[in-house]
């Protein structure tokens, strides 16, 4: 929880990560490549005093995830959100095994996602439905520039990934969180398009697309998909961080989100390790539009502010939040408990 001015923000970091990038698990140069576009972001994106060790970033840890998230960070409850990128790391990016025992000590804190490849095939639906039994599964991550043989991307709306969401529709699998965002080297920009959102969030209306990092570079091709389908959500990982080093820009993006998409269906997240979320919390809650960009761009409420740092995804995600945390409306007494989306 964080609380600034007399007002308590409830707090999910609804996308974050452990990591194994350390050069014994890079099984070639791509491994290497990976991680070092991610320390580019981190660095050039943080405020000094933010800024890890190379060799920290590397790998991190399980202790210094909770110390990081939720004794210095304002955290309640965070969502793992994974890439496993098995063609660059020989044990995965992700680390499964640590994250899940991870979340089985800490569940009412924790929530981790899981990831499926389409590519799989038959077998890979099977481990879809071992998975969910393990790990009791509400969301999955996915990767669609991730390399896969000689194929170097897919698109959500391919037969087989076709397949694998109509399984997660059986199963109960209800969110999926897809990274549509920048690219990252070595995978290929093309791959991370926007447009197969469209397709899939009009066809399978029982599920949650959450694009992560809001589709940037295209934001604009973003807005005009999720304004129509109802079941598109942003999540800010990427974006966030802008409030730093351009604030303009990112005032931009959050004035786009909230015209086209409304408070109700964007959700705060640090994007951890590549940010803490501490600072990106403080100043959120200080962040408003400049002067001279309201007239188009209306000023950013406390209201608002509330569901995006932590009201949304605990409705997604059925985590409970204290009535003394939930948004009271104007001129009323009753705060409005978050609601479970689709």
């Amino acid at each position: 929880m964080y609380t600034k001015n007399g007002e308590s923000y409830f707090i999910v970091d609804a996308h974050v990560a452990l990591w194994d990038a350390r050069p014994e698990n890079q099984r070639n140069i791509h491994g290497k490549q990976f991680i070092d576009c991610f320390y580019d972001y981190h660095r050039n994106l943080s405020p000094e005093s933010e800024v890890w060790p190379y060799e920290e970033y590397l790998y991190y840890g399980g202790e210094r995830l909770m110390h990081d998230l939720f004794e210095v960070g304002y955290v309640d409850h965070a969502i793992f959100q994974p890439a496993h990128l098995g063609e660059f790391y020989t044990t995965g990016f992700a680390q499964t095994e640590e994250t899940w025992a991870l979340t089985q000590a800490h569940p009412d804190k924790l929530t981790m996602n899981h990831r499926f490849d389409p590519r799989d095939g038959e077998a890979g639906l099977d481990r879809l439905r071992l998975d969910h039994e393990r790990f009791g599964l509400k969301g999955v991550k996915l990767y669609t520039a991730e390399w896969h043989g000689d194929s170097r991307g897919y698109k959500l709306d391919d037969p087989w990934c076709r397949k694998y969401l109509e399984e997660c529709l059986a199963l109960g699998i209800k969110n999926v969180h897809i990274h549509k965002g920048p690219t990252i080297r070595p995978l290929d920009r093309d791959a991370f398009d926007v447009a197969d959102v469209d397709k899939v969030a009009t066809d399978y209306t029982d599920l949650n697309f959450v694009v992560e990092h809001c589709g940037l570079p295209r934001l604009e091709d973003f807005c005009w998909i999720a304004t129509q389908e109802p079941n598109v959500h942003a999540g800010l990982a990427v974006a966030i961080p802008f409030m730093h080093t351009r604030p303009r820009y990112f005032a931009q993006i959050i004035g786009e989100l909230l015209y086209w998409l409304d408070e109700n269906r964007i959700q705060f997240s640090s994007d951890y390790g590549l940010w803490t979320p501490k600072w990106l919390v403080e100043t959120f809650v200080d962040f408003q539009i400049p002067e001279d960009m309201q007239g188009e761009y209306a000023p950013i409420t406390t209201e608002q502010r509330k569901k995006i740092l932590g009201l949304n995804a605990a409705a997604m995600y059925d985590i409970p939040v204290p009535e003394e945390l939930q948004v009271v409306p104007a001129g009323t007494d009753a705060p409005v408990e978050a609601t479970a989306v689709a």
